[in-house]
């Protein structure tokens, strides 16, 4: 309940700023990343499903937290692009098996070290102990969930 003293302000509701942080991550990846072609959670499946050398849209969905319909968009994506392999698994006909190409590995391989850039790029002018609370805090947040 909000009071005359303490009226809503969204600039600091925490939904707002983990949302304007995001975007400005999303834009420094699309900046530094030298393939234009590839977003954000294109790169996360991908690094997912390289992890994992063999996985289900299930198995991807549950490591990227990406839902279920826009992980087939960038699943297609990935594939139309030859980044990634989607087969019928062979012991369950209507399961689908995921499988990193050698040109998918590859630009993961070279996308790396511009994701690293992006992640310090992105923590910006905080100090190690900001950055190592930061985590613990956004962590924290998750576990509330249960993840």
């Amino acid at each position: 309940m909000t009071t005359q003293k303490d009226p809503y302000d969204f600039h600091d509701q925490i939904g707002h700023l983990l949302r304007r942080a995001y975007q400005r991550h999303v834009s420094i990846f699309q900046e530094a990343i030298p393939d234009s072609d590839l977003t954000a959670a294109q790169f996360v499946t991908l690094c997912a499903v390289m992890e994992q050398r063999s996985c289900s849209l299930n198995d991807i969905v549950k490591t990227t937290w990406i839902d279920q319909a826009t992980i087939r968009g960038v699943v297609d994506r990935l594939k139309s692009r030859a980044l990634i392999e989607v087969n019928a698994d062979p012991e369950d006909g209507r399961k689908l098996v995921v499988r990193a190409t050698a040109a998918g590995i590859a630009l993961i391989e070279r996308t790396i070290p511009f994701a690293q850039e992006v992640t310090e790029r992105t923590y910006g002018s905080l100090n190690p102990a900001e950055r190592i609370a930061l985590l613990f805090l956004l962590r924290k947040m998750m576990e509330a969930d249960g993840e």
